[in-house]
């Protein structure tokens, strides 16, 4: 009987840096298409408003073409009060319904809703631990999937990717889940069931904490390059 070849669990970073720099030309070349997340000190700067904005971008954009919303921004900004929190809560439901008819945005009621929602999560968490920047800031990098599971659990349609994506907006340093992540975790059986299942996530996140402490690279760089190093992903957006 043949011995059946198996793929080591747990890989060493540097070799999937090596399969990324060859995919795409080389170390200088793959650097200059890896973003870096950024510093706690920038992230703290943000007001609740650039929050809320950020979180109703990347709630627009699920399922969405991404340039659309990008070109509507300036109305959705003006429409809103450019995203003033206690502006945002006195909207009544009549305000929001009639803000979700008019063209200059994207007519999607339940999406309009989710901003009155989200900017009373933010409000509720000001009121418990401080600003929302610094609350964002200070989440440690190695618990990233406890900050998606409390704005998933607390916000509106802020999960899956949904919630990384706001992450990502802010300069938060965190994963991504692409297909190309998933499937390089599910080849590895280091993801064997749901992707957003308790079990998987600890999996991924552990996994990144490993290259994290092995190499000192940032997860926004380690899940970018590791989609770059695998699938078919060799040119274009990575995780």
């Amino acid at each position: 009987m043949s011995k059946v070849e198996t793929k080591p669990r747990h890989e060493k970073f540097a070799a999937v840096l090596a399969r990324a720099a060859e995919r795409k030309g080389g170390e200088a070349a793959l650097a200059a298409l890896v973003d870096k997340p950024l510093s706690k000190e920038q992230i703290s700067a943000y007001s609740n408003d650039r929050v809320l904005s950020q979180m109703t971008k990347s709630v627009f954009k699920s399922g969405f073409v991404w340039r659309v919303v990008e070109n509507k921004w300036d109305s959705f900004e003006e429409h809103f009060f450019e995203f003033e929190i206690e502006k945002i809560l006195m909207m009544p439901d009549e305000m929001l319904e009639r803000k979700a008819t008019d063209p200059k945005i994207i007519r999607n009621l339940k999406k309009v809703f989710t901003i009155r929602d989200n900017a009373q999560m933010i409000a509720n968490l000001e009121r418990e631990h401080g600003p929302i920047g610094e609350f964002i800031a200070n989440w440690p990098e190695d618990d990233i999937i406890g900050l998606c599971a409390l704005l998933k659990k607390q916000g509106n349609r802020l999960g899956g990717n949904t919630g990384i994506n706001v992450l990502r907006g802010l300069g938060k340093d965190t994963f991504r889940l692409s297909s190309d992540v998933e499937a390089y975790m599910r080849s590895r059986d280091i993801v064997t069931g749901g992707l957003q299942t308790k079990t998987s996530l600890n999996a991924i996140q552990n996994q990144f904490n490993l290259w994290r402490q092995e190499t000192g690279l940032s997860l926004t760089e380690l899940s970018m390059i590791l989609a770059y190093s695998c699938g078919d992903n060799r040119v274009g957006f990575a995780s």
